[in-house]
């Protein structure tokens, strides 16, 4: 949910006034399946929207969808059905919402997002597009709703009332905008993430040394390496592993259920990545008695924004945990993204507020927090 922010002395609108429509985009051609080729009007709007925002919370595009990454997501495909909508006063764009539902699993859920450009907020733009969005979600049947918001570090007051998670760790304060506009439409904050940011390269003696440390505890374990697609003798493994991510990553009260990852999905996943634009390198570790895929950890990298790399998920899988291996596979993916792009200034990653054995891991190799995301 977008923040609102310095409002002009405009009329407040009717419910009349907002015209909403959903953004048609055109089925995936080309070789490749992205076809960017004839996009409308909408789609251009929405993501300018999004870029405006995103430069007025964080003052960069690094927390921003790409225009490439933005139309493969709202294309959606077999495992999750995505719908953008514009919201116009007069003729000219004013705010916009969508709607995710998932196809295969956590059928009983939507996410839902509402961003109220500047000039309209504080006058029931937002509630006009949040009710809509809500509607469409429950004309299909969804019954439990989330949505995320983020707050910049440098937004954060040191004092004032706050709303706690209700997963019992972080906070966020009520005079933020969107929370205080999320609390208002009877939203509860289940959970509160930590953005942070690592400034790479990272200097070589620490990486060494921490390596050198969780090797001392890791010895029965082998580490392996691929770029954007996975081996086809690890594919099924791995697909296993994405699938304990979606429920072993802490997600508090989130009513979200188990993902079901197949070879397939890997696959439709990777070639996602590829029309997106997004490049990975993937670090993983092998079991070395059987040989078993036990852990894993993603680097992502987008041309368009060649200073910024985004930490994406890491796992140990039950069973495997107290050998250091998420110490010792993320910094020998750090160590490979430092040398395939040069380019690259600093990672960003999100991690649950009780998540805090990731959370030093993190801390020892130098990130440091950015903000917070709220999880309603």
């Amino acid at each position: 949910m977008g923040q609102p922010g310095q409002t002009d002395p405009l009329p407040a609108p009717t419910p009349d006034d907002v015209a909403i429509a959903a953004v048609v985009l055109p089925p995936r051609g080309g070789r490749d399946g992205s076809n960017d080729v004839g996009l409308p009007a909408e789609f251009h709007e929405c993501q300018a929207m999004k870029e405006a925002e995103a430069l007025a919370v964080w003052g960069n595009l690094q927390w921003c969808l790409t225009p490439a990454e933005a139309l493969e997501y709202w294309r959606g495909d077999a495992y999750e059905q995505r719908q953008l909508f514009l919201a116009r006063i007069a003729g000219e764009p004013a705010g916009l919402c969508s709607v995710t539902l998932p196809l295969r699993e956590n059928v009983a859920t939507a996410g839902i997002d509402v961003l109220v450009v500047p000039r309209w907020r504080r006058r029931g733009v937002g509630r006009s597009l949040l009710k809509h969005a809500e509607a469409v979600a429950w004309t299909r049947g969804r019954t439990s709703l989330d949505s995320f918001h983020e707050v910049p570090l440098s937004a954060l007051p040191g004092e004032g009332r706050v709303v706690a998670a209700k997963s019992g760790a972080g906070v966020l304060p009520l005079d933020d905008p969107a929370t205080a506009f999320a609390v208002a439409a009877g939203y509860e904050l289940e959970q509160v993430k930590r953005s942070s940011r690592l400034a790479v390269p990272v200097p070589e003696d620490l990486l060494t040394g921490l390596a050198t440390d969780a090797r001392a505890l890791s010895g029965d374990y082998v580490l392996t390496a691929w770029d954007e697609h996975c081996p086809e003798e690890l594919v099924a493994a791995y697909a296993g592993l994405r699938a304990r991510m979606s429920t072993d990553a802490p997600t508090a009260g989130m009513d979200w259920e188990r993902e079901d990852w197949d070879v397939a999905r890997v696959r439709d996943d990777e070639q996602r990545q590829v029309r997106s634009g997004v490049q990975s390198c993937v670090a993983t570790a092998l079991y070395r008695p059987t040989g078993e895929l036990v852990a894993y950890t993603v680097l992502a990298w987008r041309p368009q924004l060649p200073e910024s790399l985004v930490q994406q998920d890491t796992l140990v899988a039950g069973g495997h945990r107290g050998h250091r291996l998420g110490m010792l596979i993320k910094a020998a993916n750090l160590r490979r993204v430092q040398d395939r792009w040069p380019s690259a200034r600093s990672v960003l990653t999100w991690n649950a507020s009780e998540n805090q054995h990731m959370l030093a891991i993190n801390t020892a190799l130098g990130f440091r927090p950015a903000g917070y995301e709220g999880e309603w």
